[in-house]
């Protein structure tokens, strides 16, 4: 299979239905997110074969807080068990980890974990996992905004000097590229508030097997898919029927 060489090629991932996966089975939801960690890995080792440079992992959103609060807890239960049974591994294929998201609401145990890993693999150099825990694209937006508005009242900043590439660089995201590809699994057919600002002019695929079920074979054809398409950024290609005819 042949991926077009770019420098860097981002794949978001909202990893959707674990809960139903689970209810399907007659198993309790926590089942389906303890599948779906074990997951994460399989996907993770077949980014490099992929082409991919970047791949960021929607975990936690700032809504989920409102789920009952023992699946909350389950929840940052296999998190921490996912980051001790990972730490070593993840250093040592040279995967660099980040955590975006508003991480005070998380609890210390978890946070010192979060910020353990990213240490750990802060020299790494091959995949960048970035995974959003309390993250919520909106809730992003407002804060790098909040971020700009503390420049301005203090007169480092004058507003007319505001820029969509100033609000970028204030983004839990801007040591990365935009994402190229964003995958939801389970058939959904919504953004759910994730990486807003970033993903506008990413492509979608909306598989329909649950994150659980989620493989390596169905993660190389959304890939694989997504080569296939011509992507415009807005523009009008005046080779665009021609690419189109000849497929």
């Amino acid at each position: 299979m042949h991926f077009r060489e770019t420098r860097t090629f981002h794949v978001g991932i909202i990893m959707d239905g674990n809960g139903r996966w689970a209810e399907a089975r007659g198993l309790n939801r926590v089942a389906g997110h303890a599948r779906g960690a074990r997951r994460v890995t399989e996907i993770v080792d077949a980014c490099p074969g992929l082409g991919v440079t970047h791949l960021t992992v929607f975990a936690f959103s700032t809504e989920n807080w409102r789920r009952p609060l023992l699946e909350v807890e389950a929840l940052m239960r296999i998190f921490r068990q996912y980051i001790r049974m990972k730490i070593e591994d993840l250093a040592a294929h040279d995967v660099r980890v980040r955590f975006i998201g508003i991480r005070d609401r998380v609890p210390a145990r978890l946070r010192q974990l979060m910020q353990d890993l990213e240490d750990r693999t802060a020299h790494c150099e091959g995949l960048n996992l970035t995974i959003a825990i309390d993250y919520g694209g909106r809730d992003e937006i407002t804060r790098a905004v909040q971020s700009l508005a503390r420049d301005v009242a203090s007169g480092a900043l004058q507003p007319g000097a505001i820029s969509e590439r100033g609000i970028a660089a204030a983004l839990d995201t801007r040591e990365l590229p935009d994402p190229d590809l964003i995958i939801r699994t389970s058939g959904e057919f919504r953004v759910s508030n994730f990486l807003l600002w970033q993903s506008t002019y990413a492509e979608y695929d909306f598989p329909t097997v649950a994150w659980p079920d989620f493989t390596a074979e169905h993660f190389a054809e959304s890939v694989s898919g997504y080569t296939r398409r011509l992507r415009r950024f807005g523009q009008v290609l005046p080779s665009a029927g021609m690419a189109r005819a000849s497929r």
